[in-house]
């Protein structure tokens, strides 16, 4: 197919949104893309929620192509059977299981420490677990569990392990922090008033959405708080489409039992994140993906945030966290795209 032919396809995928999040956008665009470097043996990484889903798949493309990587669980049990599958299906034995709650700051501080101590140098960084939760919760420091869970807590960990990404990272090829998020999150806006739903009825799809829409702005902060500071690291937010995840079975039903024809399964939806996180491609700092392409952050003009709204927001992450970070002077939301947001 001609590159013109391709592009076409594949806008045509993304304006029908069905057809683009679902198996057929992957199934049509995969034929057009490189094959992946096959040996990552060079390279340390984290992936958040290793155990399941998504992460699982994460783990496993990214441990059978060598690489060494640190499981991050909440669950010593789930992780552990994680970690003896794993290496009994890829033979990667450089694989070590460290339990996380990164809903809990003390959790992220002490696996931080860990990981600091035993690790100089971490090359990617993936911010993968997640949970949607119907009811409100809170997490051990009183903070609304998806909020702490989906933006607090990978905030808080990439902040910690600055260091060992700037010191695995060059200006040629950056260490990476990848936030996964969510096609929801194109429904939802921030809001810096209420973050933890103290004013409004709470709503778990769109905590979750508000959450995820959190994530893509943490990647622009980020990436533009490493230009900043002169860091080899890049920061990039990805979403993996609509796929049959533990998390979508247990807490979407109603949509599984709707759309289950048309899911992807959990390597197709990690496909874009082992891609972020292994490509030698050029890549853009901040950039929003999706089946290995830059997508629109917006579809609706409502779910736009002012400068001065995603600064507040930045701000009450610093507060939340006890981690006050400058707020980067140059907006990432400015930084050119590849392609319109709108």
């Amino acid at each position: 197919m001609s590159e013109a032919l391709f592009a076409l396809q594949d806008f045509l995928l993304e304006q029908s949104v069905v057809g683009g999040f679902g198996r057929l956008g992957y199934q049509l665009r995969k034929a057009h893309w490189q094959p992946l470097p096959e040996d990552l043996s060079q390279r340390v990484m984290i992936v958040t929620g290793a155990n399941s889903g998504l992460g699982y798949a994460t783990a496993e493309a990214l441990a059978r192509r060598g690489a060494q990587l640190i499981l991050a669980c909440r669950s010593a049990a789930r992780g552990q059977i994680a970690l003896e599958r794993l290496q009994a299906e890829t033979g990667n034995v450089r694989l070590q299981l460290e339990l996380l709650d990164v809903g809990s700051q003390a959790s992220v501080r002490a696996f931080t420490e860990r990981v600091a101590a035993a690790y100089p140098q971490i090359h990617a960084l993936i911010h993968n677990a997640g949970a949607l939760m119907h009811q409100r919760q809170e997490s051990p420091e009183g903070i609304e569990l998806t909020l702490a869970t989906h933006v607090l807590g990978p905030h808080l960990l990439t902040a910690l392990l600055q260091p060992q990404l700037a010191a695995a990272g060059s200006d040629s090829a950056p260490a990476r922090v990848i936030f996964v998020s969510s096609g929801g999150m194109y429904l939802a806006r921030l809001n810096p008033e209420d973050l933890q739903f103290q004013q409004r009825a709470y709503h778990g799809t769109q905590a979750y959405a508000e959450a995820k829409r959190g994530m893509l702005y943490l990647a622009q902060l980020w990436a533009a708080a490493f230009v900043r500071q002169a860091l080899p690291v890049a920061a990039y937010a990805m979403h993996p489409g609509w796929a049959d995840t533990p998390g979508v079975q247990a807490a979407l039903p109603g949509f599984r039992r709707l759309s289950r024809l048309i899911l992807r399964n959990n390597a197709e939806g990690a496909d874009t994140t082992v891609w972020l996180a292994a490509t030698d491609e050029a890549l853009q700092n901040g950039g929003f993906y999706a089946d290995r392409a830059l997508r629109p952050r917006y579809r609706l003009a409502t779910t736009r945030s002012s400068p001065s709204e995603i600064e507040r927001w930045w701000h009450r992450l610093g507060e939340l966290t006890g981690m006050p970070l400058p707020f980067p002077l140059a907006l990432p939301v400015t930084l050119p795209e590849k392609r319109t947001e709108d």
